[in-house]
C-alpha cells in the first residue's frame, strides 16, 4: 500500500490500495472543510481510468456542500472512464443519500473491504 503526502487538509486522506485511490472523509464535511478539500479531490479523481474509493468512515458529520463534494468526484471519475464506489455506514448519511437520490448513483457499501474485493466495477456510468 502507498500512501501519498500529508494534502492540505487533514479532512481529505489520499492513499493507494489494491489498485484503488482511496480517498478518506474525516471529520466535519462542511462548506468551510468542502472550499479546502476540493482542490485535492479535483486532482484525485481528474486521472483518466481512475478506480477511486470514496470512503465516509471516518466522518463526524456531512452535510449538502459533503454531498456536493460526492457528486462532483463522480462525475469526474466516471467523464475519465474510471470506477468510483462509496463506502459509507454512518446512518444520518445513509438518510442523507437516500433522500437526495444519490445513493442511487453511488449505491453505498458499508466497508472499505467490501469495495476492494468486488471485482466487477460499481457505479459505472451507462450512457449519458
Amino acid at each position: 500500500m502507498r500512501q501519498e503526502p500529508a494534502s492540505s487538509t487533514w479532512q481529505l486522506r489520499v492513499r493507494h490500495d489494491r489498485g484503488h485511490t482511496v480517498l478518506e472523509f474525516r471529520g466535519e464535511i462542511d462548506i468551510a472543510s468542502a472550499g479546502e478539500i476540493a482542490p485535492r479531490l479535483d486532482r484525485e479523481t481528474r486521472r483518466p481510468g481512475a478506480p477511486v474509493v470514496l470512503d465516509l468512515s471516518g466522518i463526524e458529520f456531512f452535510d449538502c456542500s459533503g454531498l456536493r463534494l460526492l457528486y462532483r468526484a463522480r462525475s469526474q471519475v466516471l467523464d475519465r472512464g474510471g470506477q468510483v464506489h462509496l463506502v459509507c455506514a454512518h446512518p444520518l448519511t445513509l438518510r442523507m443519500l437516500r433522500i437526495t437520490g444519490l445513493a442511487r448513483l453511488l449505491p453505498p457499501r458499508p466497508a472499505l473491504e467490501d469495495v476492494l474485493g468486488v471485482s466487477r466495477p460499481a457505479g459505472r456510468r451507462t450512457g449519458r
